[in-house]
């Protein structure tokens, strides 16, 4: 099963006897993680497992569900904040890409999120290690001060002084079940370790959509710093390195692939610029792309028409260096041109309340060292 029908599955959006009997078959293995998940939240909380500290404060962005929920425009956002008045080095696990590439990062054949945070974070160092507290020990040891954990929510054995929540406003809450028969990586009631939350890609649902949001989240926990935040696109950039403006893409035709979370968040950003989708291929998370894949995109965008074949960032670094070389060759007078969508992170409500936690959470981090 690919990611788009088990979503339909556990969303909820496949009927009949055979979709309802698999998601009762689901609720046993989700049945088995909650209790795992729960055991081991107990462990920590009572201290009989123990989180190791680093010898720099240490900043956790995460998330409660699995996949698309927007954290690596925080992440960055974060960083380069930082990264003008400390020495900052963002700690991630790398998927599939090799542990200890990370402090040769512009050499090193980074890949997927690591490769954006190198490239978008250019005065940070970024570690890639699945063992977050051997990552730590390494940043410290060339300088570090402050330490960026992505994904770092439900990695308790590094201790944090500061845990930051995503919450994707077009699926808060996975709909409702644990992994596998929803898309919780932890029960919603966990959000009480967290001290602050935001509430990513808030420009994609109503707001009294987002006012239930918030107030789930503060039945949680009251006091709870809460910010609203938006992905905000701010060009295309093609496989030759030049930038499409936003302007000059609306009433583009378009032809949209991607492999991420939550591919619809990528489309509707597409569609909101103004722009027209032609035709569409969704692909499972963390799909590498070969020049084949490349090459049957490059059809299907003709076959429709589109002027444009577009992805995100995130995908277009998971093209292998032939690949990328490939994409120009592929854009011919009928072919479109391969191009991905830039994007940043930008606050709706809640910024100076989530950077003034940063900044006093730091200021008595460092004092006390």
């Amino acid at each position: 099963m690919n990611q788009a029908d088990y979503r339909k599955l556990v969303s909820g959006r496949s009927t009949g006897l055979s979709a309802a009997f698999l998601r009762l078959l689901l609720r046993i293995p989700a049945c088995a993680y909650w209790l795992v998940v729960r055991l081991r939240n107990i462990f920590y909380d009572r201290g009989l497992f123990k989180a190791r500290r680093a010898g720099a404060a240490v900043i956790s962005i995460g998330n409660i569900t699995a996949g698309g929920a927007g954290k690596t425009p925080l992440v960055i956002w974060l960083c380069n904040r930082l990264s003008r008045s400390h020495e900052c080095a963002i700690l991630t696990r790398g998927y599939k890409t090799p542990a200890g590439d990370g402090l040769r990062h512009r050499q090193g054949p980074l890949l997927d999120e690591p490769a954006i945070l190198a490239e978008s974070c250019p005065d940070a160092k970024v570690v890639v290690n699945p063992d977050r507290v051997a990552g730590a020990a390494e940043a410290v040891g060339f300088g570090a001060e402050v330490l960026i954990m992505d994904d770092g929510f439900q990695h308790r054995r590094l201790a944090r002084d500061l845990d930051i929540v995503a919450i994707d406003a077009t699926m808060p809450f996975g709909f409702g079940k644990m992994l596998p028969a929803g898309l919780l990586r932890e029960p919603v009631a966990a959000l009480k370790r967290a001290d602050a939350v935001v509430i990513t890609r808030s420009d994609q649902v109503a707001d009294a959509e987002l006012a239930k949001i918030e107030k789930t989240i503060r039945h949680i926990k009251a006091n709870i710093a809460i910010a609203r935040s938006i992905h905000a696109p701010l060009c295309a950039i093609d496989s030759d390195a030049n930038e499409i403006s936003i302007e000059k893409l609306k009433g583009k035709k378009i032809f949209a692939f991607c492999g991420i979370g939550n591919p619809d968040t990528f489309f509707n950003t597409i569609t909101n610029l103004g722009a027209n989708i032609l035709g569409s291929r969704i692909f499972d998370d963390h799909h590498h792309y070969t020049d084949s894949c490349l090459a049957e995109i490059s059809k299907q965008a003709e076959r429709v028409g589109a002027e444009l074949a577009m992805t995100t960032q995130k995908d277009w670094t998971k093209w292998p260096q032939p690949s990328r070389r490939l994409a120009p060759i592929l854009a011919t007078e009928k072919r479109p041109a391969f191009a991905y969508l830039a994007v940043e992170i930008r606050f709706q409500a809640g910024e100076d309340k989530l950077t003034d936690l940063i900044e006093d959470t730091l200021t008595d981090r460092i004092s006390r060292k």
